[in-house]
């Protein structure tokens, strides 16, 4: 006979993982990985930070429900702070000015706290940038980088902790309901559970055909990233995430290294990707045209799939037309930051049916998360 849980969760990236810990406290907990090691795609390559100023409306509001987590986390949760100060600087060049204007309204009037600084203060907090370049700059000082591999692990001990059971190596081949639970193979095992829980990530939408769900248009997008030296006796440590208005890079201190990407979103399908040599000279080039950075070594490239739906925000909700499966996808770049509130939200549908109340009172709604808001 097949073992029995109360819950299964596909993909042990943060996405999964998050729910996996939120679930394991409301009942027994299998989460299903294919890969050898949990986060080994998206996740395992992403330089995240809490950016309030980041993402649309709703992915705004998930952020702002995170941060309490992500600052304070429960006892024990952690060996070591998840997140450190990094302020956010957004620059713009004279043709870019309106846009971070009405950029910078929006934030302002989703909650998020951000300050106005001329050309010269900017240069002054990052002083790489080649004069002239700036015409406008805002700055988020609250942003703070997030320990990627940190949160991962933290999510993944607590979830075992509590009882959970993580298999790793068990692609899920088979999802059938089946008077009123679901039938999971994944590996070589199969087993029942009352409800499954899909974050697979750029692979979600296929997981969802397995299962008999609706598809909600989930485009993976690949972003590259490269690292390299900074200036000689350069304090990295005091610089600000730099963000370009339109989105066309960022650069940011990791570690003893400067991290960049040219912002690249090309339509890839779901795959182990790997990082183009057109993309990576264009990261440089974008960087040497707003700084006086030269970057003649370097040292790490690689990429990683983003996936969105048509309104770029998260899928989370019960499928329409497969009762006990659930929607946890569409994170974008921005699955990081919001991964505590976005699990929170995911175990309050599966258990309760509804979102938990600290979370609707920042204005989030299961109407703007669900998959029927796509029309699909």
């Amino acid at each position: 006979m097949s073992r029995s849980f109360d819950f299964v969760v596909i993909g042990a990236g943060i996405a999964g993982a998050s729910a996996a810990y939120e679930l394991q406290a409301r009942g027994r907990t299998l989460l299903v990985e294919r890969e050898p090691l949990p986060g080994h795609h998206t996740t395992g390559r992403s330089a995240a930070f809490l950016v309030e100023s980041y993402g649309n409306a709703v992915v705004q509001r998930l952020t702002r429900g995170s941060r309490r987590f992500l600052e304070d986390p429960p006892e024990g949760f952690a060996s070591h702070p998840i997140l450190e100060p990094r302020p956010v600087l957004w620059i713009a060049r004279s043709d870019q000015v309106q846009r971070l204007h009405a950029s910078t309204r929006q934030a302002i009037e989703s909650g998020a706290k951000l300050d106005a600084v001329d050309p010269a203060r900017a240069l002054s907090l990052c002083p790489v940038l080649r004069d002239g370049y700036v015409s406008a700059a805002v700055i988020e000082p609250d942003a703070r980088h997030i320990d990627v591999a940190g949160l991962l692990d933290a999510f993944l001990r607590g979830f075992r902790a509590r009882g959970g059971e993580l298999r790793t190596r068990a692609e899920v081949s088979g999802l059938r309901p089946q008077r009123g639970s679901w039938q999971v193979v994944a590996g070589a095992e199969q087993v029942s559970a009352g409800a499954v829980v899909n974050a697979a990530g750029a692979w979600a939408d296929q997981l969802g055909q397995l299962a008999g769900a609706v598809q909600i248009g989930l485009e993976p997008l690949r972003r590259t990233a490269i690292t390299f030296d900074p200036p000689a006796g350069a304090q990295i440590d005091r610089w600000p995430c730099l963000i370009d208005a339109d989105e066309d890079f960022y650069l940011k201190p990791e570690g003893a290294q400067l991290l960049a990407s040219p912002c690249d979103e090309t339509p890839f399908p779901p795959c182990d990707v790997t990082p183009d040599d057109l993309e990576v000279a264009l990261a440089a080039d974008r960087v040497m045209a707003a700084t006086t950075l030269e970057l003649r070594h370097i040292r790490r490239r690689w990429a990683g799939l983003r996936s969105f739906v048509a309104d770029r925000a998260p899928v989370i909700g019960p499928d329409p037309q497969r009762p006990g499966f659930f929607w946890l996808a569409g994170q974008g770049g921005f699955g990081i930051m919001t991964s505590p509130a976005a699990a929170a939200c995911a175990a309050g549908l599966v258990v309760d049916g509804r979102i938990p109340d600290e979370l609707t009172r920042l204005g989030l709604d299961a109407a703007e998360l669900g998959p029927d808001r796509l029309g699909i």
